[in-house]
């Protein structure tokens, strides 16, 4: 399917996006091919690779499957390189991959060490490994634009999910002082932090009913779902917000006021 004649705000853009198999990275990559850009995905599971690959390729977008475990500093390096290699840039990085559904929910003296540096693996320092990867090829190309996703959790304390929590809190941290390092470089770094949004992975590790209650407490009255989300990772991409880095941005319907 070709893309109609038109304006696309991310036109030619090369974009990277790290757990784009789950329903958020997925929606993302299907937009970001809508607005013009190629998209590699990147993504531990093949199968979940290759679906949101279809689904960007059915939306008139170019796409590039990079099975890749953020976790270990050979995956990131090699998925950075494929990229260039298949389209000679990287102009954003979305790191969208986490732990997050399979996740226990117990009191944080009941955490083991195991879940907390696996929570940790990935979340964290997997971002941190998938920034360190892209760099070089923004800094020589003269900029580029990361967006890391937080968590509207971070904000109002989630109890029994200290792990999950910490490691989102620490995105925050992350992108204030990376946006620090790298601005010089014509590199804006940026973070959303979404509310408890309806995918298969929140719904793994809660109900719908729970889903519908917690939507009571926002100014919309409704329960989140991925397309809330897309608008926000456009505007971050695009020249639109060519000023704005260091910044985290709570797209939750109005439940926390940040």
């Amino acid at each position: 399917m070709s893309q109609p004649s038109g304006d696309y705000l991310l036109r030619d853009k090369v974009a990277i996006i790290t757990g784009a198999g789950g329903d958020i990275g997925r929606a993302i990559a299907v937009r970001y091919a809508q607005e013009g850009a190629r998209v590699a995905v990147a993504e531990l599971k093949a199968e979940l690779a290759e679906q949101t690959a279809a689904a960007v390729r059915d939306a008139g977008g170019e796409a590039l499957v990079l099975v890749t475990d953020v976790s270990k500093r050979s995956d990131t390096e090699a998925m950075a390189r494929r990229t260039v290699e298949r389209w000679g840039r990287i102009d954003v990085l979305v790191n969208c991959a986490a732990i997050f559904g399979t996740i226990r929910r117990v009191p944080f003296y009941e955490l083991t060490e195991e879940e907390w540096d696996a929570v940790m693996a990935v979340n964290l320092r997997g971002m941190w490994l998938c920034c360190k990867a892209v760099f070089p090829y923004m800094r020589d190309q003269g900029g580029g634009r990361i967006i890391n996703i937080a968590s509207g959790t971070v904000f109002w304390g989630s109890p029994q999910f200290l792990h999950y929590v910490t490691s989102k809190a620490g995105v925050i941290g992350l992108t204030r002082a990376l946006a620090r390092e790298v601005g010089q470089y014509g590199i804006n770094v940026n973070a959303v932090a979404p509310g408890l949004t309806v995918t298969s992975g929140s719904l793994a590790t809660t109900t719908r009913e729970y889903m519908e209650q917690r939507a009571q407490e926002g100014a919309f009255k409704r329960p989140e779902v991925p397309a809330d989300l897309v608008g926000t990772f456009v505007y971050l991409a695009s020249a639109d917000s060519a000023f704005v880095t260091g910044q985290t941005i709570v797209v939750d319907g109005g439940r926390v006021f940040w």
